[in-house]
Formats: structure tokens, sequence, C-alpha cells
């Protein structure tokens, strides 16, 4: 049995904004990744802007994530559209990217990384790993992201009657793709769903949808649902006409709405294991971030006896944004309500921008002038 003082589980953005706070403080720690080799996993892609500044505080420029701003967020309902313009300028970015920069940063900082180890059960802070190892440590950080570890996973309960199905196509980069997206983050509003379009820093166009399980049933395929998509909304079937049918990667039973309230000793929830957003919010990666920066700064001040504190306030500030993020779902993907939510957007785009703020998490993850012992 190995024993660390700090056990990093998952080399998303969580795990690894949290191995550059441990590392620039000089504390002894292990962050394991199941995967050798970082892929591009299902997310949205979207950093809003105070990600992108929580970002630089880590030591990533902007430019470095992508040179192109998301500066407006786009509505759709069917044929209609509203628009308004984002409070400040976000960025889009794929995982793949974001999950090099930030593992290069925390490694280059001396964070200590093993990779193609999975996690297959944890008792406390102990954790057990396919092939028989065992590491145990003083403090545990859960950074798996959607994918739970028995002995630590969250409430099936948590999934609702009716799950939803993350399900996300990439669609190949083109002059027409761009013009049509442009510097804009899209929401298109669906029946039991909905679906997010943003532009990568390759210029492909990352297309991330959030359905019901009952409407994947009634259309019986992934492709036959897309298609279902695309003739309900024509503007989202212009985009799809980009997309080689067939190709795409889906997750299953994603807790909107799920937050941990509570914790063990010595076990620090992070990302989608503190609390899982809906994707519309365009939040995600910014808690995964923010929860990764709290923790590591909470650890350095207190040690394992910070995880509970650290828990109940990440709790309480993650309840307005998702509240709001769950209302706005809610009535985004419901017949009856969608139309008067997009007529209200073309009303008074402001509310756009205000809802745009109200769904981030509140205050700064870490000061940014707490740089102790970086290189």
């Amino acid at each position: 049995m190995r024993r660390t003082p700090a056990l990093i589980l998952g080399g998303g953005p969580a795990g690894a904004a949290c191995a550059v706070m441990l590392a620039r403080a000089g504390r002894p720690h292990l962050l394991v990744e199941r995967s050798t080799e970082t892929g591009d996993a299902i997310c949205g892609g979207f950093l809003s802007w105070q990600t992108v500044a929580a970002l630089e505080t880590l030591g990533l420029a902007a430019q470095s994530l992508n040179p192109v701003a998301v500066t407006q967020v786009r509505l759709f309902h069917r044929h209609r559209i509203a628009q308004a313009p984002l409070p400040q300028p976000g960025r889009a970015v794929s995982r793949r990217r974001l999950d090099t920069l930030l593992l290069e940063r925390a490694i280059a900082l001396g964070a200590c990384v093993e990779r193609g180890l999975a996690a297959t059960h944890i008792e406390g802070t102990q954790v057990d790993f396919r092939g028989g190892g065992t590491v145990a440590a003083g403090a545990l950080f859960l950074a798996t992201g959607k994918h739970d570890v028995r002995g630590l996973a969250r409430p099936a309960a948590a999934r609702g009657a009716d799950p939803t199905l993350g399900i996300r196509v990439r669609l190949a980069p083109s002059a027409r793709l761009s013009a049509l997206i442009g510097d804009s983050v899209e929401l298109h509003l669906l029946d039991r769903g909905y679906a997010g379009l943003v532009l990568q820093e390759d210029g492909s166009a990352n297309l991330c949808m959030a359905v019901h399980r009952s409407r994947l049933a009634e259309a019986g395929t992934v492709p036959a649902l897309i298609a279902d998509m695309a003739r309900e909304c024509p503007p989202l079937g212009d985009r799809l006409a980009h997309w080689a049918p067939g190709v795409s990667d889906a997750i299953a039973n994603v807790p909107y709405g799920w937050r941990a309230r509570a914790t063990g000793p010595g076990i620090f929830r992070l990302g989608d294991q503190a609390g899982v957003i809906p994707s519309l919010a365009g939040e995600g990666m910014g808690i995964a971030v923010a929860s990764g920066m709290r923790a590591g700064q909470a650890f350095v001040a207190h040690g394992a006896a910070g995880a509970e504190a650290y828990q109940r306030a990440l709790a309480a500030a993650l309840g307005p944004p998702m509240a709001l993020a769950g209302l706005i779902r809610r009535a985004g993907e419901s017949p009856w309500t969608a139309p008067a939510l997009l007529a209200l957007a073309r009303a008074a785009p402001y509310l756009v921008h205000v809802a745009a703020r109200w769904t981030r998490l509140s205050g700064r993850p870490v000061d940014a002038d707490a740089h102790s012992n970086e290189s």
C-alpha cells in the first residue's frame, strides 16, 4: 500500500487546478488520471469571462486557450431567435486542449502525476485501483467528473424519473459554419432538451445536447433523434448539415441540479462530483476550475480538516446559480413555456445578459495574489 498526504483522483480541469494550487504551495500530493492520453471529454466547451480570469491566475493566458473571444449569446426556438451581448467576453476551448494545458502547468510547477490507473473503490480516503494497487491518503480530492466511483457515487435518485442524456457531435470547420456561428455561443431550445453550440480553437464546432431519455426512446436511435431535432429547429438543421451522421459521443444519466451539501472527513468533492449545473448555463467548467482552486486553498490553509467547511461553502455558493439555471432549463425544454421564454428574451435582451451573469458561481475562487512558492 502506498501513502500520500493528498490524493487527487482525476486529471480534468478540477483535479489539475487543484494540483496547481498544491504545487504552488509546495504541498506533497499525487494526481492519478485513469486515461493514458488526454482525450476530448463530452463538454459544452464554453468558458465564461470569470473562468478565463481564474485560469489566468493559474498561469494560462486566454490567447493560449482560443485567440477568438465569444462575445454574445443567441437563443433559438424553432424559427425564432433572440440575442444579447455577454457581460464580458468568454472563450470556447476543447477539453483536450484545456486539460492538456492545465496538466502541463501543474507538472511544470512540480505536481506528481500518474496516468493509466482507474479507481475501483473508495473507503474513506483510501482508494483501490484496477490491478490491485491501493493508495491511502491524508486527504482525498474527488475530481472524477461524470464518472462515479464505488464507495462515493452520487445518489441515483438525483437522476430523476426521466433522466437526461448528454450527446455530443463535432461539426467540421468550414467558412459557412464560421459565418453562421461567429463569435456567439448558441442555445437551441427543444422539446425535452436543448443544444449548445460554439466554435472551438481549431474552427470546428462543438454541439452538445442534453435530452431526456424519453425523447431518445421515441426516436429509437441517436441519429434519428438528431434528425428530429434538426426538423424541429431549422437553424439547428442548417448547422447539422456539417455533421457526418453516425459520429457522436454520449453519456447517460446526468444528474442536473444535484450538489453535495456535506462530505466525509478529509474528502473534498470537486467539479461534477460537487455539483452538476444544467449545461445551458455554460458554467460546468467554471465550477470545475473554481472548486479545484478553492479545495486546494482550503487544504493549504487547514489540511484535511478543511474539507467539511469547504464543501458547505461551495454548496451554498452553487445554490443560486443552479436554481436559476434549473428554472431556465425547465422553461426552455417545455413546448408550452419555451415560446414565452424566447419572446421575453427578444423583448428585453438585457434579461439574457442578467441571466448569463447570475448563473455564474459567485465570488473569486482564490486570492489572485496567493502564488506562494511558484517558480
